[in-house]
């Protein structure tokens, strides 16, 4: 439920905070005073589009802040936590409008994307205006409410599942159609693609292993020179350097009984020798390793030439042509035996269709069940809407194949007057039959709108008199445990409010200002004379305000 709204700098609002209360709110105010900038502000926390104009002249920035008390949904409350937000009893949304474009979102103080605020606050408010009326003049939009309405989500997902199985199994016979029509063609090209790189005899890790080797090859005769000549320099020649180091060491060790100190550098020169020694076998046996020959230099060259055209005409790594070998023989595989491919896709297709026929018969019985229910549902709720004597109904139309959302079409018909035959809604109907057919069909299945907090929009637009009091009276009935704004120019309306709001324009230094009020009963009777008569109070309208606002308790 929305508890607090917080609005600065936004359109002709300089500074707005109001707090709104369960059941049925309304708010009132003279043409122009600011009720639709209210709504605005308030679309932008459900994710509508900011735009720069929205700032009040002379300001940066605009920002509108929510608090919703979640102390009953913990379901929402496991929600947020699943998104990364703090989850208690409250819920603090705020959006920030930018003249230089830097917009930004806090969820609890979190900075948040627009896509999450969209998500989250969809499921706590939802705003009910011409566009909710346009959603009735969709006849593509109302099979989609009836599904709501008639619980038949689960039904609908799973014929969805069935349905993209049996199209995914008509395009792969559609593709080996295709294939078939070119089939010796394919086969001719994928068997050259298979003989070529199965006779490539490719392995992972080869080409790195061959440019490894091509190095050595590039370099051998330094490399044969640096080790053999290592050997002899250490080792090999006569006086090599372990023979000289072998003859100091003798003279020292001959000389530590005149100088004792020399016997630890004797046994240095013994320790260096040995590892001298060590280094030139080692380098004996690289010189061996190293194979100073231009075949196979050539060899290398070739292979490596080789690949590197494989990988021009198929892949970029040796890996991936594996892989698509395996694919190619895979693809043979189908092709050589097309016919067996395809008896065992068309018994799969078969199969899938039947099971979408039942699935799709079950989805339309309860659609068919639905749409009874919700005619006389609707027709009831109508009759209190002053239109006892109109015709509701849902249509359903088989189509000539399976559709995605199933094996029919559906549109709501209306014959506002007796006599008349009913007609598609969305050709027919005035502002005013749209504003009571969408009231009557939120009374009819209220179960099917779970959001807590529903805003109307001047939903009452076109009517008046005896329906205009049966629409407040029905606003209220929606109220009933959850909670209703309503922006309102009718009193019938207005009086069936537990909350009275009046949206002012003021003027103050030479500036104007929207500002939101709360109404005691006083400036309420006030204020329902105003919305009665006009600017003109007299004694007579205040009582029929009275008058009203009684008769509405009573209702």
């Amino acid at each position: 439920m929305l508890t607090d709204l917080i609005i600065r700098n936004f359109a002709i609002i300089e500074g707005l905070q109001v707090a709104f209360g369960p059941g049925f709110n309304v708010l009132t105010g003279e043409t122009g005073a600011g009720k639709s900038i209210v709504i605005d502000a308030v679309g932008l926390l459900l994710g509508e589009r900011a735009r720069p104009e929205l700032i009040r002249t002379g300001e940066e920035e605009a920002t509108v802040e929510a608090i919703f008390d979640l102390a009953a949904a913990p379901e929402f409350r496991r929600q947020l936590a699943e998104a990364g937000f703090e989850n208690g009893d409250e819920l603090l949304v705020r959006r920030t409008v930018s003249r230089s474009g830097k917009n930004k979102v806090f969820i609890n103080g979190a900075l948040a994307t627009l896509g999450q605020l969209q998500e989250l606050t969809a499921g706590l408010m939802v705003i009910h205006g011409q566009h909710a009326q346009q959603g009735l003049q969709r006849p593509d939009l109302h099979l989609e409410m009836l599904d709501a309405l008639a619980d038949a989500a689960a039904l609908l997902e799973e014929y969805r599942g069935i349905y993209s199985e049996v199209r995914s199994l008509e395009e792969h016979l559609r593709r080996l159609d295709e294939a078939q029509r070119e089939r010796r063609q394919r086969l001719d090209l994928l068997g050259y693609q298979n003989r070529e790189l199965a006779e490539a005899n490719l392995r992972l890790g080869e080409d790195e292993e061959l440019e490894a080797e091509r190095l050595l090859l590039l370099h051998g005769e330094k490399l044969l020179a640096a080790t053999a000549g290592g050997y002899e320099t250490l080792y090999g020649e006569d006086g090599a350097v372990c023979e000289r180091l072998q003859t100091l060491a003798s003279g020292l060790e001959q000389l530590v009984s005149v100088d004792p100190a020399l016997g630890p550098l004797a046994e240095t020169l013994r320790s260096s020798v040995f590892a001298l020694e060590d280094v030139a076998l080692q380098l004996r046996a690289q010189e061996q390793k190293i194979q100073f020959e231009p075949t196979r230099q050539n060899e290398v060259e070739e292979r490596l030439a080789l690949l590197a055209t494989l990988k021009r005409k198929y892949a970029p790594t040796i890996g991936e042509m594996l892989a698509l070998r395996e694919r190619i023989e895979a693809e043979l595989a189908e092709l050589e035996d097309i016919d067996g491919t395809r008896d065992g896709l068309e018994r799969r297709l078969a199969k899938a269709r039947e099971q979408l026929t039942r699935s799709g018969a079950a989805l339309s019985e309860r659609r068919r069940q639905g749409a009874e229910l919700l005619r006389r549902k609707v027709e009831t709720e109508l009759a209190g809407l002053a239109m006892a004597r109109a015709r509701f109904e849902m249509r359903l139309t088989p189509l000539v194949e399976p559709g995605a959302r199933g094996l029919e079409k559906g549109e709501f018909f209306l014959a506002p007057n007796p006599g008349e035959e009913a007609k598609p809604l969305a050709r027919i109907a005035s502002g005013g039959e749209l504003s009571r057919i969408m009231l009557a069909l939120k009374n009819a299945a209220p179960e099917a709108d779970a959001i807590p907090t529903q805003i109307f929009d001047e939903v009452d637009a076109g009517i008046g008199g005896e329906a205009a009091t049966a629409v407040g009276e029905k606003l209220r009935a929606v109220a009933r445990g959850r909670q209703v704004l309503c922006i309102t120019h009718l009193p019938q309306v207005a009086a069936f409010a537990e909350a009275h709001y009046r949206v002012e324009k003021q003027e103050r230094d030479g500036r104007t200002h929207t500002v939101l009020v709360r109404l005691d009963d006083e400036e309420r009777t006030h204020e329902m004379a105003r919305m009665l008569s006009g600017a003109k109070i007299t004694e007579r309208t205040l009582d029929h305000a009275r008058e009203l606002i009684g008769a509405s308790r009573g209702a």
